[in-house]
């Protein structure tokens, strides 16, 4: 046991352990958004410093996201062999020393290879986060805790502009870029030592490690899909859904982190003066990851099935993300503000049980696997609307103000039409009869 191994079998047990653990993978997620918000702020001044077109940035992200879509799949499969620990601490390494290393960066081609190595290197962490869910917390508060780990992306992009601009604006953008990669390794000490499965960590209460194993024991011990490799997990439609709850609303997420300044500026407002605008809706988005998480684990404990509870929150969060659309008829900073905040809002709620699913349906040998594939849509996703978003910003710069119009409206229909397809897929059918994956 790993608890013998450390000589503290005999430490005094945390209460409430599980949520502790949660909270280090919140931090996990923190730090990979301060990472990847640090370009996407300092954007309008690198572009002006290199003269990069919106097609060039564009160019760079999707160096980022290819990777990134890649590594989601590679490290899903990956972590489900080698482990939720060494998985994450190999990711948060790879991508704390990339990091420090863009502070190195002389050019767009320099930037895109960093960009590209730094894509690869976080693409592991929502497998992981999911993995260790499913490892440490009973169905009714799977919801809660993706909820918390899921709210760093929110929490790290509120954060960042207040770190990035403040380390900027006094010593340059070099700087800027050695900051996330030092937190990483600071969280990489605290992982390293705090990290077991609930059976072997020293400093479990027995009744929260009987909790836990009562529930996940029939996740890791029992054999139904054992070995279920890619080509067998494709052909189930509850795969597919999966998938589509990722992939038809992380783009708008993704286009909001990446390209709102750029889009603010476009819109004719400062910076500086909208620095309120850049972070408020990641707040948004951080409450609806736990308002998704906790009415879900609600509805659950009030009798309703699994599927059906998860199904209400997908429905309300497809729908309000919608409120995009009229930020097209106004330059009014608050107007703008509130609107992306109650779509953030409701996106992130539907981004919960997006990345709750793969807990949800599946064994714990399959769960970074299907989280992986998920992440790949998603990826691939991405890089096709951020194609579109460079070449329709750039083309349509005559229009000023509304140069981001018809991407907007895009934005806010994609999830909408994700919301119905997880509405079929993700159900019981006869794959569940087989005992392919769980019923919900």
């Amino acid at each position: 046991m790993a608890a013998s191994q450390n000589g503290v079998r005999n430490a005094r047990p945390i209460r409430n352990l599980r949520w502790w653990i949660g909270g280090l993978l919140f931090a996990s997620t923190v730090i990979n958004y301060i990472d990847r918000q640090t370009l996407s702020l300092l954007a309008p001044y690198l572009k002006h410093d290199f003269h990069w077109r919106n097609t060039d940035y564009a160019n760079l992200l999707i160096g980022f996201r290819v990777s990134y879509s890649i590594g989601q799949t590679v490290c899903g499969r990956l972590i489900d062999r080698i482990g939720t620990k060494r998985g994450l601490t190999t990711s948060v390494l790879w991508y704390s020393i990339v990091s420090i290393g863009t502070s190195l960066a002389t050019g767009l081609y320099s930037f895109a290879a960093f960009r590209f190595l730094l894509g690869a290197g976080e693409s592991a962490n929502w497998p992981g986060a999911t993995k260790a869910v499913s490892e440490w917390f009973p169905k009714s508060e799977r919801g809660t805790a993706t909820a918390l780990f899921d709210s760093g992306s929110s929490i790290g992009g509120a954060i960042a502009p207040f770190l990035v601009f403040w380390v900027y604006f006094r010593w340059g953008w070099r700087p800027a870029f050695l900051l996330p990669g030092m937190l990483g390794f600071l969280w990489l000490l605290v992982w390293r030592r705090f990290y077991y499965l609930p059976a072997d960590h020293p400093r479990i209460s027995l009744a929260e490690r009987q909790m836990i194993l009562a529930e996940t024991a029939e996740l890791t011990a029992t054999t139904w899909n054992s070995g279920l490799r890619w080509r067998h997990l494709l052909k189930l439609p509850q795969t597919w859904g999966t998938i589509i709850a990722k992939s038809f609303t992380d783009p708008v997420w993704f286009f909001i982190t990446d390209w709102f300044p750029i889009y603010l500026v476009a819109k004719g407002i400062s910076l500086k003066t909208g620095l309120i605008a850049v972070w408020i809706p990641f707040i948004a988005a951080d409450l609806g990851n736990f308002f998704g998480g906790l009415a879900s684990g609600y509805l659950i404990k009030r009798g309703w099935s699994l599927g059906a509870a998860r199904k209400a929150i997908v429905v309300f969060g497809g729908t309000g993300v919608m409120l995009l659309i009229p930020t097209i008829l106004t330059v009014n900073l608050a107007a703008i503000t509130v609107l992306f905040a109650l779509a953030t809002f409701c996106y992130a709620s539907f981004s919960t049980v997006a990345n709750v699913l793969p807990s949800d349906l599946f064994k714990s040998d399959s769960v970074a696997s299907v989280s992986g594939l998920s992440g790949t849509g998603a990826g691939i996703g991405t890089i096709i609307a951020f194609k579109f978003i460079g070449y329709f910003s750039d083309a349509n710069q005559r229009l000023a103000t509304h140069s981001f119009d018809t991407i907007i409206i895009v934005a806010g229909l994609v999830p909408f039409l994700g919301m119905i397809l997880v509405l079929l897929l993700v159900r019981n059918s006869r794959a569940t009869r087989q005992g392919l994956v769980r019923a919900i």
